[in-house]
């Protein structure tokens, strides 16, 4: 019976301190109110293949980047070599999408990779490290049982653009 009355008194405590002192928080009222600055990016390459994305979208200070494969600029052909040619020509494209935006690999704060092989994961690491010499971004990975057009990995990623950029 106490405990029957306690919580809801626990509750009724609990939302109104959050609400006592009657201003609504800046941080909050902010992001409700401000309008988001949202920008496509599209390069010329993903313009002539018509494919059906941006390369990146920008929201405000964050980009978030569409997933990248160890493919030729301008092509549907992977380049051979396997895991780690892939790898290097996926990071590699990363890297040219974000210089045509002004940004560096160090901008970059979080990576999801797809891997088709998780057994190759240590030669992917070995190639992919070679893009963070500097501080490494979160990321997540997920083993993969088919990646478009065949490729051994994916990588998406987001940035984060400062400020003065």
């Amino acid at each position: 019976m106490i405990k029957k009355l306690l919580f809801p008194a626990f509750i009724f405590l609990l939302m109104t301190s959050c609400h006592q002192s009657g201003k609504k928080p800046a941080n909050i009222t902010k992001s409700v109110h401000q309008k988001m600055q949202k920008t496509h990016y599209v390069s010329e390459n993903t313009k002539k293949m018509n494919l059906p994305f941006s390369d990146a979208v920008i929201v405000d200070n964050m980009v978030y980047l569409s997933g990248q494969l160890g493919n030729i600029p301008g092509s549907f052909k992977l380049v051979e070599g396997g895991i780690r040619a892939e790898t290097k020509q996926t990071m590699e494209n990363i890297q040219s999408t974000l210089v045509a935006m002004d940004l560096t690999m160090d901008d970059i704060v979080k990576c999801t990779v797809f891997i088709e092989n998780i057994e190759e994961w240590g030669t992917f690491n070995e190639e992919y490290v070679k893009f963070f010499p500097n501080k490494k971004p979160a990321r997540s990975a997920l083993g993969a049982d088919g990646l478009a057009l065949g490729a051994k990995v994916e990588v998406e990623c987001m940035a984060c653009k400062s400020k003065a950029k």
